[in-house]
């Protein structure tokens, strides 16, 4: 088979086959390879006048197919699938080719793989893929990792097909090793908290107002004409407004209240604990979701746990609704302010050197939290690429000042009249640690030096120092006689 194809992708569900046709339809030629030669089949039936497609049945051909360097895009399910194909391209790939795993993959797999395959004279990428499948036909925010030789490749196509914002490609080479991978993860990690803090915002309007959820789509969508406006909001007012065919009622009210995930929530959140990053809002949305989950425990707990709640009654509703937008906004700046954290550990752990501010500039436009503030967010890291803190730059300190009297009200409210808020509570609570002149914290320093001899250190003089707590209660400090 003639070498002709620019790209090649193997894998054709959804994303892979939408992924194709976005390469095809900027006009690259395009090889296409499923296991199950019909998928690649109806690919061609469905949308092959879209584009130059060189479509085979086995995985040799696919190969023989691709102009060198080879750049070959693997979109399957991640785990050992993805590593079943990897073994079977090995054998048919030569030293300078480029293997990109677009998939769902966890950052320490594709460490892993990248290092096998360097090992070998081979490229691999791992990179983040995020805007669905709708964002993989028709330009989604692309992450790719893998070394700077392999993007000056490959970087100029990805760039072509992702989305763009004011002109500027939602992609860029984010850094070394899996550092693609880790950033996708944490974008779906802040994507469990901004759906959560959502959530929370749509139920808070529901128990205090009595509102329906039409009635609270349209205060959504209201919402989504200010600072507020993103992805997730602009949805989140279509489906409280859509109504169930079957039974005339709203669509959300026939939906089990149960939220299922894929695990690249738990992957942030477990990364969050092993960085020491305290990412609460991530962690509470993740959290809520296994709580939903939790049939047994919630079935007890309805059937035993008293209330002992306020009767809510809201004498202002647009006073209240306005409380509610402004904690949503600042406890979603809370939630970016703890990934971008997150981010910035791994990058000083791992050696990846990632421009936070370039991450937020491709979650402008194609992946699922692509928000206006989004572009706050990058102008804030352009005035200090070390910005210590997202919500200690001037314009965020100012944004989430102006909305705390009003998120410590929905916040006490939402607890007087037992209405769960983990992510807006937890948020706050994070606001309130971060900025406090003094933490608790040297309580619990005590209590481990009592207990296990943990030492402490003072606030008035250098040194690691140690209470004999079972003796005499003197004090010693490390390395004296």
């Amino acid at each position: 088979m003639a070498a002709r194809a620019q790209i090649g992708v193997t894998g054709l569900a959804v994303m892979g086959r939408n992924l194709a046709r976005n390469f095809a339809r900027h006009g690259y030629t395009v090889a296409v390879h499923n296991r199950s030669y019909a998928k690649t089949q109806s690919l061609i039936a469905e949308a092959g006048h879209e584009g130059d497609f060189v479509p085979s049945e086995s995985m040799a051909d696919f190969v023989a197919s691709l102009e060198r360097p080879r750049k070959v895009v693997i979109m399957v399910k991640a785990g050992p699938a993805t590593d079943a194909v990897i073994d079977e391209l090995l054998p048919l790939l030569e030293e300078g080719d480029i293997v990109v795993d677009a998939g769902n993959a966890h950052f320490p797999d594709t460490i892993r793989r990248e290092n096998a395959l360097r090992a070998k004279g081979l490229h691999f990428v791992g990179t983040g893929v995020s805007g669905g499948e709708e964002g993989a036909l028709n330009g989604p925010s692309i992450m790719p990792g893998g070394t700077r030789e392999s993007y000056a490749s490959l970087g100029p196509i990805l760039e072509d097909i992702s989305a763009k914002v004011d002109g500027v490609p939602c992609c860029t080479y984010v850094g070394p090793e899996g550092a693609g991978h880790f950033v996708k993860m944490v974008h779906n990690g802040i994507e469990y908290a901004d759906m959560q803090l959502i959530a929370e915002a749509y139920d808070l309007l529901k128990q205090g107002l009595g509102a329906s959820a039409a009635e609270i789509g349209k205060i959504f969508a209201e919402w989504n004409t200010g600072d507020l406006e993103s992805f997730l909001i602009e949805i989140t007012a279509d489906v409280l407004q859509h109504v169930d065919a079957a039974t005339g009622q709203a669509f959300v009210d026939v939906v089990l209240d149960q939220a299922e995930q894929k695990g690249t929530g738990r992957w942030t959140v477990q990364n969050g604990l092993d960085l020491g990053v305290p990412i609460t809002g991530i962690a509470e949305a993740t959290f809520a979701r296994a709580l939903s989950g939790s049939v047994p425990q919630r079935e007890a707990g309805r059937a035993a746990l008293p209330a002992d709640a306020g009767s809510w009654e809201i004498t202002d509703r647009d006073a209240f609704v306005e409380d509610v937008r402004l904690a949503l906004y600042a406890s979603k700046v809370v939630a970016y302010s703890q990934g971008f954290d997150q981010i910035a550990a791994a990058s000083a752990e791992y050696g990846w050197d990632i421009d936070r501010g370039a991450m937020a500039r491709i979650w402008r436009g194609g992946c699922i939290i692509r928000a206006r503030f989004l572009n706050r967010i990058t102008e804030a890291y352009e005035r200090n690429v070390q910005l210590p803190l997202l919500l200690a730059d001037e314009y965020f300190t100012g944004a989430v000042g102006n909305g705390l009297a009003a998120w410590r009200r929905v916040v006490a409210q939402a607890a007087l009249n037992g209405v769960p808020t983990p992510a807006f509570a937890s948020s706050l609570a994070y606001y309130d640690g971060v900025r406090a002149e003094r933490l608790p914290a040297a309580l619990i320093q005590a209590q481990r030096d009592f207990f296990g001899a943990h030492t402490y250190r003072r606030v008035d003089r250098p040194g690691v120092f140690h209470t004999e707590w079972s003796r005499d209660r003197s004090e010693t400090r490390e390395g004296d006689a």
